[in-house]
């Protein structure tokens, strides 16, 4: 469900009735983000607190909370047509705030999402995947389907939140978003066993189960077999290690593919083929922040050596890629290169981190004047590359967010 390509629209700021909105221009990180604060390092954290922090990924992570994160929680992909606000969006804001230690933005962003992707409550209705302006005037639900990549973020986010910051009602909270998944999202497909569908199994149809493998970090699996032992997550894990090996024969992860129970084997997404791009790219980002100690970290990397290879041989990446052929077209924009940076690290290809920086820094955290921001999702790639490897946060080998809380610069001012 996920609508990454960028598009050329560039809306202002909607002033939707009934929505707190702000025209964000003048305000400081300080007034937007009142939880923005120095803290102490949690237990277990990766690293002790250190001074004032924070390299480019302070940068981007203030450049998109003052451009994208509403003072109600409500997080905005400015470049689409309906303005609209996706459980992804949601999900990944979730995340970032805690990595960064303000309770505040994560209280409200989860207050958003709750109010109006779940009814109230995520804990009975799984998250509306995407919200916007409606066709015939005003704002709401714009597809009600769920999107289970986002209903993972939101359960680990809340979960780790729960943990790090000694919040009971998260985790209460969590099991119950992470019970609904097992309930509506999760399905034992023949021939292969226990496997996360992109939505809920309502709207999903077989003999050809559509998958999207990006929408299964491993951390995240290894995070919920330790909350739920008796769950699928250890099943899910192998299954989709399975998946990665069977479906990259030139080192390409697809955007989608589909479990065939007729013919017992992985087959290419009867709608999207093996084409490889804005989805996929997530794929080497989870398996290049995947701990060390990982038991499938070797093998995922060594499935997922299309990008290494790219680089190696035109110092690029491509922005599209059939994965059966291997025929790639056109220029990745910047984003692909934040994401690669777990994985090119991962890999030891230093010189390729070093080359990757560099694309990413033209674009800079805060667009200097004239130029154009960094759309909603390339500025989340970027998140989350360039965040773990400054050591904004890792995960451990349980899959538990290891995050380095630390004092906060001053903010960047807004251009």
């Amino acid at each position: 469900m996920s609508q990454h390509r960028p598009v050329t629209l560039q809306p202002d700021e909607p002033a939707a009735p009934g929505l707190r909105r702000r025209h964000l221009a003048g305000l400081t990180l300080a007034t937007l983000l009142p939880g923005w604060a120095c803290a102490q390092s949690p237990r277990g954290a990766a690293r002790p607190a250190a001074g004032c922090g924070g390299g480019q990924s302070a940068l981007h992570w203030q450049a998109f909370v003052q451009r994208h994160v509403q003072p109600d929680g409500r997080v905005i992909d400015f470049d689409t047509p309906q303005q609209h606000s996706t459980s992804e969006g949601q999900s990944y804001a979730l995340f970032f705030a805690l990595v960064h230690n303000d309770r505040p933005l994560f209280d409200r962003v989860l207050a958003w999402t709750q109010a109006n992707l779940s009814g109230g409550s995520l804990a009975q209705r799984l998250p509306a995947w995407q919200w916007g302006r409606l066709p015939a005037g005003g704002w709401g639900v714009l597809d009600a389907n769920a999107a289970s990549d986002a209903d993972l973020w939101i359960a680990y986010a809340l979960l780790e939140a729960a943990r790090l910051w000694s919040v009971p009602a998260y985790r209460t909270l969590g099991r119950q978003l992470l019970a609904r998944v097992v309930a509506e999202e999760v399905a034992v497909l023949d021939g292969l066993g226990a496997m996360l569908l992109p939505w809920p199994r309502a709207v999903a149809q077989g003999p050809n189960w559509r998958l999207n493998p990006s929408y299964l970090p491993l951390q995240q699996l290894r995070r919920f077999e330790q909350e739920d032992p008796n769950g699928p997550w250890k099943a899910m894990a192998e299954n989709t290690v399975r998946m990665f090996v069977a479906t990259t024969p030139r080192g390409w992860a697809p955007d989608w593919c589909a479990w065939s129970s007729d013919e017992r084997t992985f087959v290419p997404d009867p709608d999207k083929g093996s084409m490889a791009s804005y989805d996929a790219i997530r794929v080497y980002l989870w398996a290049g922040m995947l701990h060390a100690q990982d038991p499938a970290r070797a093998t995922l990397l060594a499935s997922l050596d299309g990008p290494r290879r790219a680089l190696e041989a035109t110092g690029q990446l491509p922005e599209y890629v059939d994965t059966r052929s291997g025929a790639a077209t056109g220029t990745a924009p910047a984003g692909f290169y934040g994401a690669c940076l777990p994985y090119l690290r991962a890999l030891g290809q230093d010189a390729a981190v070093g080359a990757a920086l560099a694309r990413i820094d033209t674009r800079g955290g805060v667009n200097p004047p004239g130029t154009q921001p960094l759309p909603y999702y390339e500025r989340n790639l970027i998140l989350f590359g360039l965040g773990w490897l400054e050591g904004d946060y890792a995960f451990d080998r349980h899959g538990q967010l290891q995050p380095h809380w630390k004092r906060a610069c001053p903010p960047a001012r807004r251009p």
